[in-house]
């Protein structure tokens, strides 16, 4: 079928979207909106003195100022957080409150102080520069390692012993297996790796828009991916009745885990808005969204792998030390702990796994999640680990890994950490990566940049992936009276292209074409629930409780044409978009079945009318996308610059919908995964000031840092966790990308003696790396 599952049908979206016809949070120009502009820290820590708003609320257009005094007054509990974080004996980590706007203390820079409500945003900025904050500034420590010490300052009263930032030592794995196989293993290799603090940075800024409805209720709509867990949180947060708040998302530009956060600016606006009975809109700035937003990764890991004389692996040991930021974020404790857990260890036959994580507090922007939000942590310790292992023991990279991959005839394999993965055929996928990449010309290419006086160098990485997010996801799909095909679902675009792919999933089950479905998401007033988006879950949970509300309609159509055709429903097949009755050429279509289903002939025949159901579908396992990336890069050892030449890519995501948005997807990925490993690194000095709080010092990776990408696929080994056989795809090039890439880049400069680096890889870091093994 030409829009059917499997075909590479270009997105239906982007007309809308490049003829300016988005939707997006700042687009919204409702009568009668106020904006909101925050009063920010300057400071990383400080005590907050006290607020003199006079002259902010006398400004012209001011409608309001409201201070941190405020919001303590009202006794709301802290922001909510989905996770409290839990030690490994089983006591409750430390979760300190955390309030939408500070009333006594600021922790990091841009910590909200304030906010002030006009009838303009420039008249909001205007007197938001006349908000005078009394502060008193406090020692700030940013860097983890340096808040642990026995005389940094605390960052938040806590009673009882224990490190004053220390929130949490996380630990999972069989202490005594793994130290057993320690002790018997005939090579050990350690190494210190640092995950570095990623920005989001989506091309839309974080935004919301608070709504005031008739009777009290609100609606909040804007920059967010996920609307179910939104409502659900801020309710708890308010005390309201989940009918009190309706949560949408129309076009939302990016989020990259970046949106998947209740921040204060959201808690804020709404409480403003009911406040004032008046809509209240805010949009982040650019910068303001360097201090605000939730960073990414900032983790460094102790990692030691444990080999037999053969070079079997035995045992892998991590200990990680989190940069949680200022507080606890929604998801910031789950991402360098069961996040993390879920796959560490990857595709690999590894008899024993221990993950020992301590979550601590610094004078910095909260951490969250971000694309790939643990798995990327947890391969780039593995595969780091295995280069270094085959370099010290003097065996060959490539065959390491094979001879240690879970084999075909193991499967399902269940692994150290408990995960059963269930289809797959890794070494096979690595060999294609390879195959592809040409990796036996390698050698040839190699002599031809020495010729030049570059170094060039070849880098791999095997990666699995475990998809995350709500198991449980609905689904409404029916026709409406004029025929159009209705799919409504709970998860959400942020521009992956649902909207194609879901309706592809309509297309392939009804046999209509593409420009009959309409397509509605994020909406909580739409469905009873719904995951969002996040961990690469939407296809494959979203795409089955389609798939099972599609098959209900089917049904309910059958019995509608058996009493079209006078004949039974069990005798009735639909074939390319037309009801026969079975091994006749009497038939009839959709056009004739959605008439009988809404003028009243399908409650004649005892039927309930419409033809509209609704499903949910809750995964059973998780599902585990995999694949092996192959990086080539070239060095300049005068310079430090590196060039990533080649990229391939062999992926097994099981079934494919459309390989055009899993190619884009994957394509996006590995850029971002680049951008990580070459580029990007969010960077304080040691009062917690951010040196890259702009794209003047922060490097976003440009069309001319990457080369084009081979990207390939293998569906024969699809998922048994949901109908469809999907694995997921969105996450996948963020989590091999890093690993490959710096493992190429130390291939390449072996011979120079370099044996380590930290990403960012920049010309810098590389030319003081190689100068240094030069002495």
């Amino acid at each position: 079928m030409k829009f059917g599952i499997g075909q590479p049908v270009v997105r239906v979206e982007d007309p809308r979207f490049i003829t300016g016809r988005g939707r997006y949070a700042d687009d919204r120009q409702d009568e009668g909106l106020l904006h909101a502009v925050f009063v920010r820290s300057p400071f990383a820590h400080a005590h907050v003195a006290g607020f003199d708003t006079a002259e902010a609320k006398a400004a012209p257009g001011v409608v309001a100022v409201l201070t941190g005094t405020d919001w303590a007054a009202e006794g709301f509990p802290g922001l909510p957080v989905r996770s409290q974080p839990t030690n490994r004996d089983g006591t409750p980590g430390f979760l300190p409150r955390r309030d939408a706007l500070a009333s006594d203390t600021v922790r990091h820079v841009g910590d909200a102080v304030a906010v002030v409500i006009a009838e303009s945003r420039a008249a909001a900025e205007d007197a938001a520069e006349l908000v005078a904050v009394d502060y008193a500034e406090i020692e700030p420590v940013a860097d983890p390692r340096a808040a642990l010490a026995d005389d940094a300052p605390a960052i938040h009263a806590r009673e009882g012993e224990g490190a004053a930032n220390l929130s949490f030592t996380w630990g999972t794995g069989d202490d005594e297996a793994v130290e057993e196989a320690f002790a018997r293993a005939a090579h050990v290799t350690r190494l210190t790796v640092v995950q570095n603090r990623i920005a989001p940075n989506p091309m839309e800024p974080r935004g919301c828009v608070a709504l005031v409805e008739e009777g009290g209720r609100l609606t909040l709509t804007g920059a967010i991916q996920g609307v179910y867990a939104f409502r659900d949180l801020i309710c708890g947060l308010f005390g309201w009745d989940k009918a009190k708040l309706h949560v949408k998302a129309e076009d939302v530009g990016g989020g990259f885990g970046g949106k998947n956060q209740v921040q204060p600016e959201h808690a804020v606006c709404l409480w403003a808005a009911e406040k004032l009975g008046r809509s209240v809109k805010w949009i982040s700035g650019r910068s303001e969204a360097f201090v605000t937003d939730a960073h990414g990764r900032a983790v460094v890991s102790e990692v030691a792998l444990a080999l037999d004389e053969g070079g079997r692996f035995l045992a892998l040991d991590c200990a990680s030390l989190a940069n949680l930021g200022a507080y606890c974020s929604t998801n910031g404790t789950l991402i360098p702990t069961a996040s993390t857990a879920a796959v560490l260890g990857g595709a690999y036959d590894i008899g024993a796994v221990r993950l020992v994580t301590r979550g601590v507090f610094t004078n910095t922007a909260p951490t969250d999640a971000y694309r790939g939000a643990g798995r990327p942590e947890a391969t780039y310790m593995l595969e780091r680990a295995i280069d270094q292992a085959a370099r010290e023991m003097g065996l060959d990279r490539i065959d390491l890994r094979r001879r240690n991959l879970v084999r075909p005839e193991q499967l399902p394999y269940r692994t150290a950490l408990g995960k059963e993965i269930d289809t797959g055929d890794f070494a096979r996928v690595l060999d294609e990566a390879l195959a592809a990449a040409d990796a036996d010309g390698f050698a040839a290419r190699a002599e031809e940049s020495a010729a030049r006086g570059l170094k060039r160098g070849l880098g791999i990485a095997s990666y699995l992936e475990s998809v995350l997010g709500p198991p449980v996801e609905n689904a409404r799909v029916g026709f409406e009276k004029d025929g159009t095909v209705l799919v409504s679902v709970g998860t959400q675009s942020n521009g992956q292209g649902h909207e194609t792919a879901f309706a592809q999933l309509a297309c392939e089950m009804f046999g209509l074409p593409i420009d009959r479905v309409r397509f509605l998401q994020a909406d909580t007033d739409a469905l009873p629930l719904g995951g969002g988006h996040g961990g690469s879950r939407s296809l494959q949970l979203g795409g089955s409780a389609i798939l099972r509300a599609g098959e209900k309609v089917i049904e309910k159509a059958k019995a509608l044409a058996g009493h079209l055709l006078e004949a039974a429903a069990d005798d009735i097949e639909l074939v390319d978009g037309r009801f026969r009755i079975a091994g006749t050429d009497r038939e009839t279509g959709w056009d004739e079945i959605v008439a009988a289903a809404h003028d009243g002939r399908a409650e004649r025949w005892g039927l309930r009318g419409g033809l509209v159901e609704l499903a949910d579908y809750t995964r059973e396992n998780h599902s585990f996308p995999n694949g092996a990336h192959v990086a080539e890069v070239e060095v300049d050892p005068e310079t430090g610059r590196v060039v990533l030449l080649r990229y391939t890519v062999v992926d097994d995501f099981g079934r494919i919908v459309n390989p055009l948005l899993v190619a884009g997807q994957v394509m996006g990925g590995i850029a971002q995964g680049a951008g990580q490993a070459l580029l990007e690194g969010v960077v304080h000095d040691e009062a917690g000031q951010l040196l890259t709080g702009s794209f003047m010092d922060y490097a976003m990776p440009r069309a001319d840092d990457v080369p084009s990408f081979d990207i390939r696929f293998m569906e024969d080994a699809p998922s048994t966790s949901n109908p469809l056989g999907i694995k997921g795809c969105g996450e996948a090039g963020t989590i091999g990308a890093p690993p490959a890439i710096v493992n190429a880049v130390l291939d390449a400069l072996a011979g120079l003696g370099v044996r380590h680096l930290d990403m960012p890889l920049t010309p810098e870091t590389v030319w003081r790396a190689i100068a240094d093994a030069r002495g």
